[in-house]
């Protein structure tokens, strides 16, 4: 090997084991959002907020909140590309007779994105799930 060649090489071969396995859009949203531990930390932490968010809290009065951080987890990993498979009730049947606004949807909203912030999940990553979310917003809110 030449003497310019050697370094080159080692400089392209760091400069691959830097990268660090595929960029983002090569890889599932639930594994950019950290896989079942990053989405459990994110629900707890939404649940955490959830307590003080006095326009939204209504909502939950009669929830079962173990019941809800199973099905939210299960929710949020199928919707991301997880390996998991909700099993609770459609979004349709969960939230009908529920009466939820337009304020009351985006109060939920801003605490999940607490709850991104909180556990410091990846902008693109947090955005994307967002986004999954926000379609099903005719299932969930008034009409």
């Amino acid at each position: 090997m030449s003497g310019r060649l050697l370094p080159a090489l080692l400089a392209a071969v760091l400069l691959a084991a830097c990268a660090g396995g595929p960029p983002p859009s090569d890889r599932t949203l639930y594994a950019r959002l950290g896989g079942e531990a990053g989405i459990e930390a994110i629900v707890d932490r939404f649940l955490y907020h959830l307590a003080d968010n006095e326009r939204s809290l209504p909502l939950f009065r009669n929830t079962d909140i173990e019941r809800f951080r199973e099905k939210f987890i299960e929710h949020l990993c199928e919707l991301s590309d997880g390996p998991c498979e909700y099993s609770g009730d459609s979004m349709a049947a969960t939230h009908r007779g529920m009466d939820i606004s337009r304020a009351q949807f985006n109060s939920i909203v801003e605490t999940l994105q607490r709850a991104l912030e909180d556990t410091r999940t990846p902008t693109g990553a947090g955005n994307a799930l967002l986004a999954r979310l926000a379609a099903l917003y005719p299932e969930v809110a008034r009409q």
